[in-house]
C-alpha cells in the first residue's frame, strides 16, 4: 500500500512481531479502519479501500483469529513507541489503570459475564450489564499542541467473573492480582525507568503496593478516610531489663483514622495551587505524613498519606497515598489528577473508533479486536505528530466556533485526510490543479462517505 512517508516508521516497528503476509494483511487493516465510519469490523475497513470484491477476504480474518502473534509484544512496541516519542530522557513514565465494560451479548462468547455498568449506574442505582471487562493501561503524556494530558493506551487485559473463571477450570484472579502481574512486565519493558502507576480506589491494595515498592514502581491511589494506619515498630535496643521477649512487632501503636485526623486541628495544613481537572489550576488545603497500612496476614505497607480539602467547603475532603515516602504532596494531587484522561480516552475511543461495534465471536479474535481498537488511538497521536512534529495543527474553524485547541476528532480528521489525498487523488502535471479519479477510486470515497 502507497502510504506516506511520515508514516511508513511508526508501523514499521511493529513489522519484527509479524510474518510478513500477516504484517501486509494487518496495514490494510489498520489503514480500513482508520478511514472507516461507523462500524470498526473487517469488512467494512476492506470496503472502504476498495477491497470488498477480493476473493481472499477470508485470509485478514485470519489476522485476529487464527494468525500466530504475540499481543503481549505487540504492547511493548508500543509502550516503548509511545515513551521514546512522548516521555523525555530520565522522565517519569506515568501509567493510569482502569477498567472499562465492552458490552457484549451472545452465548458463544465464553468470558462474558455480568458487570457493574459504571455509565448507566449511580450512587443511589447499581445496573448491571452483560460484556467484557478489560482491564486497560495507558501512557499519560502532554501533547505539544494542547496543555491537557492525553492518555495513550498500549496495554489491555481480559477479565473475568468468579463464575465465569470456574466455567473455564481457570483459577480466578481479581483485578489487584492481574495489575500485580502487569507491575512485574512493566519493570521488565522499561528497565530503569522511573513510573507512577496511578489508579482508582479499587487499586488501593496492601499487596499491590508491596509488589509495586519490591519492583521499584510508585503506586499513587485513593486511601480509606477509616484506613488502619499504624506507627513504626519501636527499636528493640533497649536496656536487658526491659528487653522483649517473642517476634519483634511488625508496627507499633495504632494512629488515628485519617477521618479523626481531618476533623481536629492538630495536622498542619498547607494551601497550593494545583493543577486540577480540565486543565485549569485549583487552590486546595492539605496535610500529609508518613504511616504503616496494615492488615492481618501481610506485610505492612510504608506510605505517604495526603489528606485535600477544599478552603471553600464545596467538595468533600479527600485522602491518596503514594508509595515513594519522599514525593511531595502536591506532586502525589497532580498525579492522581492525570488519572481523569483516560475517562476521556475511553469516551472518545467509542465516538471516534467504533469500540463496542466490532463482531467477533471466536476467543482469540475478541482478545485480540478490542486492544488493537484501543490501541489505535494511540496510533493515531503517533500519526499527527509524526506528520506535524512542530505541533502546529492546521484545525478547521467554522463561523460559529473557533477552535483554539485540537481535540482527538481533530487529530483523526487531519490523519484521514492525509491518507486519502496521498494515495487516493493524483495531481496531473499540466495544468497542476487537475486531479485524475478512476472508477474504482470514485467508488472507495463514495462508500466512505455514504455507506
Amino acid at each position: 500500500m502507497f502510504l506516506p512517508a511520515e508514516i511508513i516508521p511508526l508501523l514499521e516497528r511493529f513489522r519484527p512481531a509479524l510474518t510478513e503476509p500477516t504484517y501486509q494483511k494487518g496495514v490494510i487493516l489498520i489503514i480500513g479502519t482508520i478511514l472507516s465510519r461507523g462500524r470498526r469490523t473487517v469488512t467494512a475497513a476492506l470496503r472502504v479501500l476498495g477491497l470488498g470484491q477480493g476473493g481472499d477476504w477470508s485470509k485478514y480474518h485470519h489476522v485476529l483469529n487464527r494468525a500466530k502473534w504475540d499481543g503481549l509484544r505487540m504492547s511493548g512496541l508500543l509502550l516503548h513507541l509511545i515513551v521514546e516519542t512522548f516521555v523525555a530522557c530520565g522522565a517519569t513514565v506515568d501509567i493510569t489503570v482502569d477498567e472499562t465494560l465492552e458490552r457484549r451479548w451472545g452465548p458463544t462468547i465464553s468470558k462474558r459475564g455480568h458487570w457493574r455498568d459504571s455509565r448507566a449506574s449511580g450512587r443511589k442505582l447499581n445496573v448491571s450489564s452483560s460484556g467484557l471487562r478489560w482491564l486497560c493501561f495507558a501512557v499519560v503524556v502532554k501533547l505539544p499542541w494542547s496543555n491537557l494530558s492525553c492518555a495513550l493506551p498500549f496495554l489491555h487485559l481480559l477479565l473475568t467473573t468468579p463464575k465465569v473463571s470456574a466455567s473455564l477450570s481457570q483459577r480466578h484472579r481479581t483485578v489487584a492480582q492481574r495489575t500485580r502481574q502487569v507491575v512485574c512486565w512493566l519493570r521488565r519493558t522499561l528497565p530503569g525507568r522511573r513510573i507512577n502507576l496511578i489508579g482508582d480506589g479499587a487499586y488501593s491494595v496492601i499487596e499491590l503496593g508491596l509488589r509495586c515498592q519490591s519492583q521499584g514502581v510508585t503506586l499513587i491511589a485513593p486511601l480509606r478516610l477509616d484506613a488502619r494506619l499504624f506507627d513504626y515498630p519501636p527499636s528493640r535496643m533497649t536496656p536487658t531489663s526491659q528487653k522483649r521477649r517473642g517476634r519483634p512487632a511488625c508496627v507499633g501503636q495504632r494512629l488515628p483514622t485519617l477521618q479523626q485526623v481531618a476533623s481536629q486541628d492538630s495536622p498542619t495544613w498547607h494551601r497550593s495551587r494545583i493543577e486540577w481537572y480540565g486543565g485549569h489550576t485549583e487552590i486546595v488545603d492539605w496535610a500529609t505524613g508518613t504511616a504503616l497500612w496494615y492488615s492481618t496476614g501481610t506485610p505492612p505497607l510504608h506510605l505517604r498519606w495526603v489528606l485535600v480539602r477544599d478552603p471553600h467547603g464545596q467538595r468533600s475532603t479527600g485522602a491518596y497515598f503514594s508509595t515513594d515516602v519522599h514525593q511531595a504532596a502536591p506532586a502525589i494531587i497532580a498525579d492522581f489528577v492525570k488519572r481523569w484522561s483516560h475517562e476521556v480516552t475511553f469516551e472518545e475511543g467509542r465516538a471516534h473508533l467504533g469500540i463496542e461495534t466490532q463482531r467477533q465471536y471466536s476467543d482469540k479474535a475478541i482478545e485480540r479486536t478490542t486492544p488493537a481498537l484501543f490501541a489505535l488511538f494511540s496510533l493515531v497521536v503517533l500519526m499527527a505528530h509524526a506528520l506535524y512534529p512542530n505541533g502546529q495543527l492546521p484545525l478547521s474553524q467554522v463561523a460559529w466556533y473557533h477552535k483554539t485547541h485540537p481535540c482527538f476528532h481533530d487529530l483523526l480528521f487531519l490523519v484521514r485526510r492525509r491518507l486519502w489525498c496521498h494515495f487516493l487523488f493524483q495531481t496531473s502535471a499540466l495544468p497542476p490543479d487537475v486531479r485524475f479519479f478512476s472508477t474504482s477510486q470514485v467508488d472507495c470515497l463514495l462508500s466512505a462517505v455514504c455507506y
